[in-house]
């Protein structure tokens, strides 16, 4: 009677073992699955960009501002947020999905880069280099501030990174530019700030900006003067 206690002991034991590694395998296999086709997905949309701006470099100096990333870029940026703020920072599909912006942002500045340059145009490039609140609690500061001028000069194209991602392009980028892990940093057109700064204080101090900013008192002040002489009716 003891020996088949023994026996049916283990058989139970075995049994309950064997059935939870039959269910971790299977989960561990859904998630593996599940990471598969969203690297499939982005590869393919990566493959998809990829030809699109090729096709873009092509394109008239009329329609520079009009490209398809630009139009991408803001929806996959709603997306990116909404999954964020709905799921774990160190959610796969979460980090996937910014992996994608990244790479679609610097697609979209190294083409408006060469399409400026064959028009002639001298266009205003911010790159934003960012961190959590734990290692840069002016950061999001930063961002409001750099919504405003966004909202305030449409042309202003405004490029946000995670300093501490991990995607080989965007590391690549901070060795180009040499840029210090001293956040928030501003790369505009290729000069670097550091720190927070008021939307006066860019507007003022860091050249570019200023430019745009004079361009845009010049057109207000001249709508001013042709509303102000234009006979009423």
């Amino acid at each position: 009677m003891s020996f088949r206690k023994y026996i049916f002991a283990f058989l139970m034991t075995a049994a309950i073992f064997g059935t939870a590694m039959y269910i971790s395998n299977t989960l561990n296999q859904k998630k593996l699955d599940e990471v598969r086709t969203i690297e499939d997905k982005l590869s393919l949309n990566i493959l998809s960009g990829e030809t699109q701006s090729e096709l873009l470099r092509e394109t008239s100096c009329k329609d520079v501002k009009n490209t398809f990333l630009t139009h991408e870029l803001g929806d996959l940026g709603a997306k990116l947020s909404y999954a964020a703020s709905q799921n774990s920072p160190d959610n796969a599909e979460v980090l996937n999905l910014k992996q994608y912006y990244y790479l679609l942002e610097i697609k979209d500045y190294l083409l408006m880069k060469n399409i400026t340059a064959k028009c002639g145009i001298r266009p205003t490039f911010i790159l934003y280099f960012y961190g959590d609140k734990s290692v840069c609690p002016d950061c999001e500061k930063t961002g409001f501030v750099l919504d405003a001028l966004h909202e305030k000069y449409p042309d202003l194209r405004i490029y946000s990174f995670d300093y501490t991602s991990l995607e080989p392009a965007v590391k690549t980028l901070i060795g180009i530019y040499h840029v210090e892990n001293r956040l928030p940093a501003l790369i505009v057109n290729s000069d670097p700030f550091y720190g927070f700064k008021t939307l006066d204080t860019m507007e003022n101090n860091i050249g570019a900006i200023h430019l745009l900013k004079v361009e845009y008192d010049k057109a207000q002040a001249a709508s001013s003067t042709e509303s102000t002489t234009t006979p009423n009716r």
